[in-house]
């Protein structure tokens, strides 16, 4: 890993793509539940060794990932480590120590209270026993924040403070990478080895467009969609997968004949094809006009989509082939030349900001630059797409810890 920021992201969020592995050697556990005895007692150690089992789609190869020795713990190796090799392995330490330790036990209390004609309730979730919890000191704290005091039956309260907030129902979030996933995982749509591919496509072919980590669906993602359901309801069902990949499965396993499979399947989806291209219309998205002519031939310069997002064509074309790149301007100054800093997106579809003037200026940031220079080193001052940093500026010299406060 290059990085923490990168570390954390593949193994909380994108950790579904590589299907996680439960099993762990014998010998591992037996070494953890004594480890577990002598550091926090026997109260946190389970009588037999826990056992986990892992989802019908891992491709169960290898062992879990765990540290090679309980006994290395993350303090005694820290010397030898860089920051961020410390802390990835002390997440990997602590998880694996969890999840040999027994489970957490939990006081639930709720209180209804009487205030005239209206009717309150406050709930509490306590800990009683931390089990794994007592690895993670911070997690035991915020459990801890919600509590409510011994209480009677008919005692009397006194109302400190009333707050009055209205909620409206929201819609789902929109997907993300990890929830897009973890949706195919709970429909049994894929496999491990297929996640990547599916996000890759729909983001190449324009269906989606990635904002701010969330998958945004395009008017040609819509379209695409509408014919699909229209002619085709039976392959875009999510039944349909789910039950494909089961069968895939039992031909493998010699349950199911290979030839049988494909003929119920391709038969009726002949059919269906064949009607679909005799009803189906050519479809073309509304011509997006850029408000300016091509510099060719004078014609108007059209939106267009390609490959890499979008860009403007002469509405001439094929007789004039001019095309122009459509980038987005930062309102910044490049910090190396003093030149435009536009946004720019990789060939994955991940934005990053680089300088107009490239290649004679080859300066790139996959963070946003402010146009400020760190008070410390010099260097160019960037937001971080971080939740933790929202609002700040941060260095973008990795060895310099510089932060502040963004400007109003």
């Amino acid at each position: 890993m290059r990085d923490w920021k990168s570390a954390k992201r593949v193994l909380s969020g994108l950790l579904p793509i590589c299907e996680p592995i439960l099993r762990v050697a014998q010998v591992a556990q037996e070494e953890a539940l004594e480890f577990i005895r002598s550091h926090y007692g026997e109260l946190y150690a389970p009588e037999t060794p826990n056992q986990y089992k892992s989802k019908k789609t891992a491709q169960d190869a290898h062992e879990a990932i765990r540290p090679t020795s309980i006994l290395r713990t993350p303090d005694s190796i820290k010397a030898y480590l860089s920051r961020d090799q410390y802390r990835l392995y002390r997440l990997i330490w602590e998880r694996f120590l969890a999840s040999q330790m027994t489970a957490a036990v939990y006081d639930t209390i709720a209180v209804d209270i009487e205030a005239g004609i209206y009717g309150l309730r406050a709930s509490s979730s306590q800990i009683k026993f931390p089990g794994y919890q007592k690895v993670y000191a911070e997690e035991e704290e915020e459990d801890n924040k919600n509590y409510i005091p011994p209480l009677k039956e008919g005692q009397s309260l006194s109302l400190n403070d009333l707050q009055a907030e209205q909620h409206f129902t929201q819609p789902p979030p929109r997907f993300t990478e990890a929830s897009l996933v973890k949706l195919l995982e709970e429909n049994n749509i894929g496999r491990p080895s297929t996640y990547a591919p599916i996000i890759d496509t729909i983001l190449k072919r324009y269906y989606v467009e990635r904002q701010n980590r969330q998958f945004v669906p395009t008017e040609l993602g819509f379209i695409v969609v509408d014919i699909l359901k229209d002619h085709f309801p039976n392959i875009v069902e999510v039944d349909f997968t789910a039950h494909m990949e089961e069968n895939l499965d039992k031909i493998e396993e010699g349950e199911l004949d290979w030839h049988k499979v494909v003929r119920d399947f391709f038969e009726p989806f002949a059919a269906d094809l064949a009607k679909a291209s005799t009803m189906v219309e050519k479809v073309e998205l509304p011509r997006e006009e850029a408000g300016k002519d091509c510099p060719h031939c004078g014609k108007p310069l059209l939106i267009k989509h390609g490959r890499f997002g979008k860009f403007m064509a002469c509405s001439g074309f094929p007789d004039c082939r001019y095309t122009e790149s459509m980038n987005e301007e930062v309102g910044v100054k490049c910090p190396e030349c003093g030149g435009e800093i536009l946004a720019l997106k990789s060939k994955k579809g991940k934005r990053f900001y680089g300088c107009a003037n490239y290649p004679a200026c080859e300066f790139r940031s996959w963070n946003k630059p402010t146009g400020q220079k760190c008070p410390v080193c010099g260097e160019p001052l960037v937001e971080k797409n971080q939740r933790s940093l929202e609002g700040k500026l941060v260095c973008q010299n990795s060895q310099c810890k510089y932060v502040t406060e963004a400007r109003a």
